[in-house]
This record gives C-alpha cells, sequence and structure tokens, in this order.
C-alpha cells in the first residue's frame, strides 16, 4: 500500500500492524537531482496466538505443546496447568522459549500429565492466553495394525484411497506373504 504525501511530513493515522515496512521518502528541486532516504516503521502490538493446538501422546512417550504467538515486542510465555504455573526444570518437563514460539515438551507422559494446560504469550501492551490440551493417545495393538496391513495390503497399486473388493485367492495370499514379517518385527519391536 502506497502514501504519498507532498509535504515533508508523512502522517499515517491508524496505522497497523500490517503497515510495518520501509518507507522512502524522496526530496527534489530544480538544482539538484532527488535525495532518497529510507526508513523503517516498526509498529508495536500487544500478542495474539496464532496457533494453539491439543495433541495426543501415548503413556511413556514424549510429547509436545506448542504456542504460537504474533508480538512486537516479542512475546514472553508462560505455561500453566490448573491454575498452577509451570517452573522450568519440573521433572521429566521442559519449556523452549523462543520470540514467537513457545513448546512445553515431556520426555515421559504418565497419566498425571494429560490435562487442560494454559500458554499465556505477554509483551508491555498485553496478554492473551490460550487453552491446549494433552490427551491419552491410545497405542495401536496388533489387531489394528493387522487390519491396517491388510487393507493396505490388498490395494497397494490402486493408490491412495483406494477400494477393492477382490476376492482373488492369489491376491490375498499376496498380500500375507508380506504382512507375517511385519506383525514379526512389530513384536519384537514391542518387547
Amino acid at each position: 500500500v502506497g502514501f504519498v504525501s507532498e509535504d515533508e511530513y508523512l502522517e499515517i493515522q491508524g496505522i497497523t500492524r500490517e503497515q510495518s515496512g520501509d518507507y522512502e521518502c524522496s526530496a527534489s528541486n530544480d538544482v539538484a537531482a532527488p535525495v532518497v532516504r529510507r526508513v523503517k516503521v516498526t509498529v508495536n502490538y500487544p500478542p495474539y496466538i496464532s496457533e494453539a493446538k491439543g495433541t495426543g501422546v501415548p503413556v511413556g512417550q514424549k510429547g509436545t505443546l506448542q504456542c504460537e504467538a504474533s508480538a512486537v515486542p516479542s512475546a514472553e510465555f508462560q505455561w500453566y496447568k490448573d491454575d498452577k504455573r509451570l517452573i522450568e526444570g519440573k521433572k521429566g518437563v521442559k519449556v523452549e522459549n523462543r520470540p514467537f514460539l513457545s513448546k512445553l515438551i515431556f520426555f515421559n507422559v504418565s497419566e498425571h500429565d494429560y490435562g487442560n494446560y494454559t500458554c499465556v504469550a505477554s509483551n508491555k501492551l498485553g496478554h492473551t492466553n490460550a487453552s491446549i490440551t494433552l490427551f491419552e493417545l491410545n497405542e495401536p495393538t496388533s489387531s489394528t495394525l493387522l487390519q491396517e496391513v491388510k487393507t493396505t495390503a490388498l490395494t497397494p497399486w490402486k493408490g491412495p484411497g483406494a477400494v477393492s473388493e477382490v476376492s482373488n485367492g492369489a491376491s490375498r495370499r499376496a498380500g500375507c506373504v508380506w504382512l507375517l514379517p511385519l506383525l514379526v518385527l512389530h513384536l519384537l519391536l514391542k518387547f
């Protein structure tokens, strides 16, 4: 968006963060070549959280909750669970903060970790928060894996999302040939 002023001043009323950026001023007369200067305009604004979504993690696995916030100056982040602020260094939990992103990392998720967390982003102009849920995600059982693999084994040549009503015994046997080693591998990795 271009702003033009025939005066020595450029006044932008009601400036928004989208109007941040480089502006150019050009001064000219009939005596010399034009002089051009650039100025960078930064618009400060309070944080707003652009992304915060819950995530499912099985017990015993690593889990991460993320909170993204846009703000100038950059937001500072804090995490809460049940109105209690989470302190850096809590056993099994780490907070990683960057200027526009905060991560709450669980190294070994337990039943106690599941629940609702609040991410608070703040700067000198204000603050905002978002609720993010860490929920239990059940690991697939061997019967679920068998069903998923069986479906894939019957239709690999038809592309994603293909449905097959194959009644050909040869194609079923071909699917089972590689299904057995996959199941054995899954069981070995589980134990």
